[in-house]
């Protein structure tokens, strides 16, 4: 995914390149899916998520 990877920043682990995130950057991406309309969601027993905020049918949050 070239997009990500542009955010990424590459260090070394145990002498071979690895790609993670700052912490700038995951802000960065966070805000921008929340601006879209995009929530993230917990770990609630179903497993961490993101959705969307409002739905087609308008209404929002867990049913």
């Amino acid at each position: 995914m070239p997009t990500i990877k542009a955010f990424e920043t590459v260090r070394s682990v145990d002498g071979k390149p690895s790609r993670r995130l700052t912490t700038m950057n995951n802000r960065a991406l966070v805000a921008a899916f929340e601006a879209a309309g995009l929530e993230f969601i917990p770990e609630n027993g179903g497993g961490a998520g993101i959705r969307f905020k409002l739905r087609k049918d308008g209404t929002q949050g867990e049913h």
